[in-house]
């Protein structure tokens, strides 16, 4: 069984970068595919990047591409998600997920752990 924990979300402005982070128990997390999903009030959830299991193939939506990262401390068992140049539009609950495939998916069908989210709100 793996439990996930995020933290990080907060109120910010437009342009401020923040990070998140998501603590993993129950596993070592280079043993686990991630994923970064969000969802906007009235939304549904997105995926927003994935990092791969062992080998840190990531993957980001266009949306998000070339602002955020996601990155594995492996000595702290955490996913991280560096998020810069923030807009309005990014304004949601982040979720992130787990799961035991080496490629991590875009659907979140294919994600058997989840964290309670985190809300990040970005001011204009």
């Amino acid at each position: 069984q793996v439990q996930l924990v995020e933290s990080g979300g907060r109120l910010v402005q437009s342009g401020d970068s923040l990070r998140l982070s998501c603590a993993a128990s129950g596993r070592p997390i280079n043993n686990l595919s991630m994923g970064w999903f969000r969802q906007a009030p009235g939304k549904e959830r997105e995926w927003v990047a994935g990092i791969s299991r062992s080998i840190d193939l990531t993957v980001y939506a266009d949306a998000v591409k070339g602002r955020f990262t996601i990155s594995r401390d492996d000595a702290k068992n955490t996913v991280l998600l560096q998020m810069n140049s923030v807009k309005p539009d990014d304004t949601a609950v982040y979720y992130c997920a787990a799961d035991l495939r080496m490629v991590p998916a875009r659907a979140q069908s294919e994600y058997n752990y989840w964290g309670q989210g985190t809300q990040v709100t970005v001011s204009s």
